[in-house]
């Protein structure tokens, strides 16, 4: 008999919460040989804690796990799989906009031996100019496995899920870190839906986050960067040298003014303090991993017994 730990990391859900419950309840548990339901509160600031314990006396399956703060995404999703005791788990989201009978697909699809499934956005209502240049950026840049629309939803085997565990990565990507694992993967593909209840907190801050640590965590692109700008300005300015020495001889220019000077100065100060933005970057990432602090804490668990 195969368990499936369906995971549903949950911020500031209290509009879709319910709705996502009795959706799984009607359209998928029936259909499993075993499961159970993990609902992590990602720091919620609203109504959402008190609905999971609700769902949770509901159903014995249901565990509520509770973060001490909003620690984001990455590690909601972590507390949940690490948490999981199934013989594979399945993240979910709260907002309704994935067909909760992929969970059957992708369960199918696992029992025909892969130990990754990735649910694959095929398209989507809510069209996004930051998804699509993000994910055409990871799949140029970073990961060609990454799919063109990428995924937010996917089923782990329990091999992958320990795979993810001795990674212990903070500040990174759990998407992008399934892709690197390497198992065998499936996908699955299908229709996003329109949000219809509740608001995005996709906020523009978590989304310049996203960005970072997917290409400093997994890429050496900006760093290689940083490298060709220095090259190319090297060379710039030798050439520059010699023309205004050559110019310079024949007379045609005369080699002076503080103007030129100052604003060719004021733009090289920039540069290099962008160089050294993103070498501060890669060092602030040594000293955070080096305090090795913990990616999340667990404040409160709650389960009907």
């Amino acid at each position: 008999m195969t368990k499936l730990s369906i995971i549903i990391p949950v911020y500031f859900s209290e509009d879709t919460l319910m709705d996502c419950y009795l959706d799984i309840k009607e359209n998928i548990i029936p259909k499993l040989e075993s499961y159970e339901l993990i609902l992590v509160d990602d720091g919620s600031e609203d109504d959402s804690f008190n609905i999971c314990k609700k769902i949770a006396m509901m159903d014995s399956n249901v565990r509520v796990i509770k973060l001490s703060r909003n620690f984001g995404s990455h590690a909601a999703c972590l507390a949940g799989l690490y948490a999981s005791t199934g013989d594979c788990a399945t993240i979910k989201a709260a907002d309704l906009q994935e067909p909760s009978t992929l969970i059957l697909d992708m369960y199918a699809s696992h029992s025909k031996g892969n130990k990754v499934v990735l649910a694959v956005r095929k398209s989507r209502e809510d069209k996004s100019l930051f998804s699509s240049i993000y994910y055409a950026s990871i799949k140029k840049f970073v990961n060609k496995k990454m799919p063109k629309e990428g995924f937010d939803c996917y089923l782990l085997d329990r091999k992958a899920i320990e795979a993810l565990k001795l990674l212990d990565e903070r500040n990174s990507a759990i998407t992008l870190q399934i892709l690197w694992s390497g198992f065998q993967t499936d996908m699955i593909y299908y229709d996003r839906l329109d949000r219809t209840k509740g608001k995005s907190k996709w906020t523009l801050a978590k989304k310049i986050k996203l960005v970072v640590d997917s290409f400093v965590s997994f890429s050496s692109v900006p760093i290689r960067i940083i490298g060709l700008i220095g090259s190319i300005f090297s060379m710039g300015a030798g050439l520059w040298a010699i023309a205004l020495i050559v110019f310079s001889i024949l007379g045609i220019i005369a080699v002076d003014g503080w103007v030129s000077l100052m604003v060719l100065m004021l733009f090289s100060f920039g540069l290099i303090m962008i160089i050294l933005g993103i070498i501060g970057e890669y060092v602030w990432r040594i000293l955070d991993v080096s305090q090795n602090r913990p990616v999340y804490f667990i404040e409160e668990e709650f389960k009907n017994e």
